[in-house]
């Protein structure tokens, strides 16, 4: 049997693997191929030979090494850049082992490739009172001022991706006695979400009472020619209405941006108390370790835990000198019988 060329293993990965059995969303499949498009380049230089001429053979474990130092020695990627490209090569090699046995090798030597230590990302979030100030801010009126209003709200009731926002449609709206949105996510999953009646009312405006959505298969947020909103279009109009708290913000903050509001969200449903996996679920995180992070980043919690801990202010009163459980008999003989 012939075995299957670069090309035509290249093409299945992106096709079937990451398309028909992982799931994944355009801009994540656009991410895989721009970091195979760079490797196969380097690959074929390295080869001297055209990217057409490539054999299975020329895609070995040195010369991902050499890509790696390539990225950081000639494209000055950071860490943090070098990483995620490692991460699309560990997967389309393990692709490659599965489909062609002779390359298993290669590809246990390439997985083996560890990622450079980086420290976490900065987690930045807005604090309610702050949030109190933006939504205050925003104009009731004008040619954008609903949508605009909408978009907002949404953004923080939700906490959904920008590009989940961007491709939502009427019919995903539900504006009845329970108001609630479908959200299609990451991997080809969907989620709901109930609304604020706030929120719900906003979407009315734009959906029930006359406004620009007419036909369910619509857009809920267009821009000026009534097309749909695109990822930038929602940066832009986030962008428009924080510079107020950008103003006045703690030093060092960077620009606030729609993936901000997730993190808020975030953050203000665990200040609310609500479950750290429920969280997850809210915002589609694939796994409870990405959610956590929220845990490290909650200032009113570790605030509250400190003050449950603090000692008396009153010096006479001083610490009990005898622990309770001490005088607990059934206790210390259920103890004593271990």
């Amino acid at each position: 049997m012939t075995p299957p060329t670069v090309g035509q293993l290249l093409y299945a990965f992106v096709e079937d693997d990451l398309k028909a059995q992982k799931g994944l969303r355009p801009l994540s499949i656009k991410s895989y191929r721009d970091v195979l498009r760079l490797f196969l380049a380097f690959v074929a230089a390295d080869a001297r030979r055209r990217i057409t001429r490539l054999a299975l053979a020329d895609l070995s474990f040195e010369r991902v090494l050499g890509f790696l130092r390539h990225l950081e020695a000639e494209r000055h990627n950071r860490p943090r850049t070098r990483n995620q490209r490692l991460a699309a090569l560990h997967a389309f090699f393990e692709y490659l082992g599965r489909r062609v046995p002779e390359l298993l090798p290669e590809a246990e030597r390439v997985a083996a490739i560890p990622f450079k230590r980086v420290p976490p990302p900065e987690t930045r979030f807005l604090e309610r009172e702050e949030m109190s100030t933006l939504f205050a801010s925003v104009p009731a009126r004008g040619r954008h001022a609903a949508r605009d209003r909408a978009l907002l709200l949404f953004l923080y009731n939700t906490g959904a991706r920008v590009q989940e926002v961007a491709d939502l449609r009427a019919a995903n709206v539900e504006l009845g006695a329970a108001p609630r949105v479908h959200l299609h996510g990451k991997g080809d999953k969907w989620r709901t979400f109930p609304l604020w009646e706030e929120t719900a009312r906003q979407l009315r405006l734009l959906i029930d009472d006359g406004g620009t959505v007419t036909r369910p298969d619509q857009a809920v947020f267009v821009g000026h020619a009534g097309r749909p909103l695109t990822r930038f279009g929602i940066y832009k109009i986030v962008r428009r209405h924080v510079g107020r708290l950008e103003v006045d913000a703690r030093p060092g903050r960077r620009h606030i941006s729609p993936h901000v509001f997730r993190h808020t969200t975030a953050v203000h449903l665990l200040e609310a108390g609500v479950e750290v996996n429920v969280i997850r679920g809210w915002l589609g995180h694939a796994s409870l370790s990405t959610t956590n992070r929220y845990a490290e980043i909650n200032v009113r919690a570790k605030e509250a835990a400190l003050q449950a801990c603090e000692p008396p202010s009153d010096a006479s009163a001083g610490f009990p000198r005898r622990a309770v459980w001490r005088d607990d008999q059934a206790l210390l003989q259920w103890l004593e019988s271990l």
